[in-house]
């Protein structure tokens, strides 16, 4: 089953093209890697897909498109959020059940219920009753996380969720996109880490200067020319109990840009 569905998605500005007739799809029970170099489009696809950013061509399917079932069951975790109040932690994660309250509504038994469990599956809640803004970069990022889950969506889509975690962290939140996936939901998530991207997503998409350069299974995906082509590294490969990649070295003689590259 299809959850997300996109095609032909085109994106300029300034007439700067930074997607290019991007196709893309989510279904239930994956999740889905985006990956890329820096500027390859990662971000502003994902602005597209939740309805934040109108493509200038090409048209995405969310679920069954109705608008009020995106709000309830499509959570958005962006990178780099900005937290302009001094909420508590609790205060903050309890944010993510709005859309299932009418106006004014008070938090009721199921809300707490989710709220809780989000805040134990991120591993903040002795952290309730902190100030967010008194938290570390790290720790910050896994209580906006918790507040994505306390809405109990269908579909996550999370831009860089493991970005200034450490790597017991960063284990931990791909595991747990892992078994939010596995419960047939469905997950689309940035990532740099290729090393990641690799052991926990069914499929990866890479961007490359705004097009699709390869999508399929990670070990198609992630092959010595598309590495080199992209990213301008190279890598080692492993298959001890599952397929892993190790960043290893850059291919010298290439400069490389947000939106192209040059030889040397």
């Amino acid at each position: 089953m299809r959850m997300i569905e996109a095609q032909k998605i085109r994106v300029s500005f300034d007439g700067l093209k930074i997607l290019r007739d991007v196709d893309l799809e989510l279904r239930k029970g994956e999740v889905l890697g985006l990956i890329g170099p820096n500027g390859a489009g990662k971000s502003t696809l994902l602005k597209v897909l939740i309805g934040e950013l109108t493509p200038e061509f090409g048209n995405v399917k969310i679920l069954d498109g109705k608008k009020d079932h995106v709000a309830k069951k499509v959570a958005y975790l962006p990178q780099g959020q900005v937290i302009h109040w001094p909420l508590s932690v609790k205060r903050l994660v309890s944010l993510g059940r709005i859309p299932h309250l009418m106006p004014w509504e008070q938090l009721g038994p199921e809300d707490e219920k989710a709220i809780a469990q989000a805040m134990e599956d991120t591993d903040v809640a002795h952290l309730k009753d902190r100030f967010v803004d008194h938290l570390a970069g790290g720790e910050r990022n896994l209580v906006l996380l918790a507040r994505a889950l306390a809405t109990q969506p269908s579909v996550l889509l999370a831009d860089e969720p493991v970005q200034g975690l450490d790597p017991a962290h960063g284990l931990q939140v791909m595991e747990l996109l892992s078994r939010f996936a596995d419960a047939e939901h469905g997950v689309i998530v940035v990532l740099h880490d290729l090393t990641l991207a690799a052991r926990f997503c069914h499929r990866l998409v890479l961007l490359h200067q705004g097009k699709v350069l390869a999508s399929g299974k990670p070990e198609e995906v992630l092959a010595p020319e598309n590495l080199k082509k992209s990213y301008h590294i190279e890598a080692k490969y492993g298959t001890k109990d599952a397929f892993y990649i190790v960043p290893w070295k850059t291919v010298q003689g290439v400069r490389r840009t947000a939106y192209g590259e040059r030889n040397e």
